[in-house]
Parts: C-alpha cells; sequence; structure tokens
C-alpha cells in the first residue's frame, strides 16, 4: 500500500465537478483500490457520493491510499490533480 497527504488548496473545497474529475483519475487504475481519508473517515475514491460525503474543505488534510498493481501512480495521479485544484 501507497499512501501520501495532502492538502485541499481549493477555494470552493472539493466540490462535485472536481469530486466527479478526481473519481475519473481513480477509476483509471483498473484493479488498484484507492482511498481518501481526512483523518477520522476513510472512503472509496472511486466514488462521488462518498468522497463528497468528507466535506473537503480549503485547509484539510487528506490522506490518499491506494493498493494494487498500479498503486504508486494512482496516489501521484490523485495527489497531483488535489495539489492543482483551485
Amino acid at each position: 500500500m501507497v499512501s501520501r497527504k495532502t492538502t485541499i488548496k481549493a477555494a470552493e473545497g472539493l466540490h462535485t465537478r472536481p469530486a466527479g474529475e478526481l473519481v475519473k483519475i481513480a477509476k483509471s487504475f483498473p484493479g488498484t483500490r484507492t482511498m481518501i481519508t481526512n483523518g477520522t473517515r476513510e472512503v472509496n475514491a472511486a466514488s462521488v457520493l462518498s468522497i463528497l460525503s468528507l466535506a473537503l474543505k480549503k485547509g484539510t488534510e487528506v490522506e490518499i491510499k491506494a493498493e494494487g498493481p498500479d498503486e504508486g501512480k494512482a496516489v501521484d495521479a490523485l495527489k497531483e490533480f488535489l495539489d492543482n485544484l483551485e
């Protein structure tokens, strides 16, 4: 399992549109299980509703986890997306 932390920088937090884009990235790594954790809850990164349930606001630290054949690439891609979200 690979994991990395990042902080939500987008002024509006992680709302529906970027959550949908995040899910597309997570689903682009078949066979790799991806998760997002906000410290208290861990959800499936391939589910828009699960991600939205975290109510991620600007300044929230999250941990991105992945397990499977492309775990490193998946974590890197998800972190890059979140880091560049404004």
